[in-house]
């Protein structure tokens, strides 16, 4: 029997490695995940992101908008959003995507959803997340530029793949 595997990606994380190390954001997610999954069986795709607010360009937005949309229109992809929340210093910070995704894939784990746990992110406040994964039984993977993983999350998970290691080529538009 092949190991099921459900993904969950942090879609700002994932963006803003991709700005960094590849200076190109038009990712094939299909493709990205089939490098990701080699021959497990493949569950389904979170997808995590919050809208952009009004004061950024209508470009921006409107492209972002037909991100999510063609994500949508992939099959076993989920698109969760949340929002931005401005700060007092005017600065934008994500609500609502970690707690979302720990949630989510908390609950999938429960209900013995899939074998293997793969988090499209390096951020280390997903430590705990991955401890109480670990905790039900599953596997759990994460995946991001080597550059932008923070150690302790790395020392937490089963299997790191740094996505600087992937085929790029065949990902990118």
């Amino acid at each position: 029997m092949r190991s099921r595997i459900a993904i969950f990606i942090d879609g700002s994380n994932l963006y803003n490695g991709m700005r960094d190390n590849l200076s190109n954001t038009r990712v094939n997610l299909q493709e990205l995940v089939q490098q990701l999954i080699t021959d497990r069986e493949l569950v389904r795709i979170y997808y995590y992101n919050a809208p952009l607010t009004d004061d950024y360009e209508s470009d921006l937005r409107e492209g972002q908008q037909r991100f999510f949309e063609s994500l949508r229109r992939i099959p076993y992809v989920t698109v969760r959003l949340g929002r931005l929340h401005r700060r007092n210093d005017g600065s934008l910070v994500e609500k609502g995507i970690d707690v979302a995704l720990a949630v989510e894939s908390l609950s999938l784990a429960y209900e013995n959803a899939f074998d293997t746990a793969l988090l499209v992110s390096g951020d280390g406040d997903y430590v705990e997340l991955v401890e109480a994964l670990k905790r039900k039984g599953k596997f759990v993977e994460c995946a991001m530029f080597k550059n932008q993983s923070a150690g302790i999350l790395v020392e937490y998970v089963d299997v790191f793949h740094p996505l600087d290691d992937l085929s790029w080529s065949k990902i990118l538009f």
